[in-house]
């Protein structure tokens, strides 16, 4: 299986108050937050991975540290936000789906291997998590099918947390490509994703993760929390 894996870290990172773009901080182990990414990639996919870095923000760092990768320059990084960056990056991919993911998460190497047989079967997909339902996160729910309806921060009675790691079918990829272009700069991806579904009826399936680690790193206390799991 030949999968196109995107990393969107093109951010400032400015919340975590790093002289460094947020992927290259520090876990307790000793590795960065993108080389655990990578690890767990190469862990599902082999060493030999097609993987595209979204840079921006200080991007010599990034591409001084992962070599091996492609890599996609928002050239607005400071006024864009992830739905841009990924944006660029589905532009400049191949035929195909794309498993995407934000920078900026320390997560289970086991969600990639939950991720398998959907991407096996070319089936979009949002990663979520019904543990927890705060305020300020992207929130979904769900139609009567059981598929992805509203997804959001501004979502209410929302069933849980999306973690930041998504696959977009190979069918749906232009659709989805097309409202990315469309809407706000400053809108994250997933509104993009929210209006494909509202406006084409994409089937988005959730795929639950609760019971696995995916720590989104935004404050120190979100690193303290994820530095308990690697």
């Amino acid at each position: 299986m030949t999968t196109q894996i995107v990393i969107l870290a093109a951010g400032m990172g400015s919340r975590l108050g790093r002289s460094l773009p947020k992927p290259l901080t520090e876990l307790s182990d000793g590795r960065t937050i993108m080389r655990q990414q990578f690890d767990n990639v190469e862990h599902a996919f082999g060493a030999n991975a097609n993987v595209t870095i979204v840079v921006g923000y200080k991007l010599e760092h990034i591409i001084e540290a992962f070599p091996q990768a492609s890599f996609v320059y928002n050239e607005e990084y400071d006024q864009t936000n992830t739905s841009k960056s990924l944006m660029r990056a589905l532009a400049a991919s191949q035929s195909g789906g794309v498993l995407w993911m934000n920078g900026d998460v320390v997560f289970d190497p086991a969600i990639l291997d939950r991720a398998l047989p959907f991407i096996a079967r070319d089936q979009s997909f949002v990663t979520v998590n019904t543990a927890k339902v705060s305020d300020e996160e992207v929130k979904y729910t769900t139609s009567a099918e059981g598929y992805i309806k509203e997804l959001s921060k501004t979502v209410k009675g929302g069933l849980g947390e999306a973690v930041g790691i998504n696959y977009i079918s190979g069918r749906d990829k232009a659709t989805f490509l097309a409202h990315l272009q469309r809407v706000g700069d400053q809108d994250y991806f997933e509104r993009g994703l929210e209006l494909a579904i509202e406006k084409n009826g994409l089937l988005v399936e959730p795929m639950d993760v609760s019971d696995l680690y995916a720590v989104e790193i935004d404050f120190a206390e979100d690193l303290e929390r994820a530095n308990h799991f690697v």
